[in-house]
């Protein structure tokens, strides 16, 4: 059953990356590239933490792409209300 949650959440953090590329596209603002590339990379995520639940190592490399991921939208709202 967990699976079927990590699928469920990885297609929706897709979903929502898709459409940030799609109001990218419209408006070329960095804030939609950012947000959309940081969910992209939390879809992966969730995707390859239930294919390393198999493993028997440690998967503690993709906690750092997740803080990256956060840090990436933490830096674009920053970039956005600076200027």
């Amino acid at each position: 059953m967990s699976e079927f949650i990590a699928g469920a959440l990885a297609m929706a953090y897709w979903v929502v990356g898709v459409y940030f590329v799609r109001a990218w596209t419209k408006t070329h603002d960095r804030l939609f590239a950012a947000f959309a590339a940081a969910f992209f990379v939390m879809g992966t995520i969730r995707i390859a933490l239930v294919v390393a639940a198999d493993m028997e190592e440690h998967h503690w490399y993709l906690y750092w792409l997740r803080l990256l991921a956060y840090l990436l939208i933490l830096f674009a709202v920053i970039d956005k209300n600076r200027r």
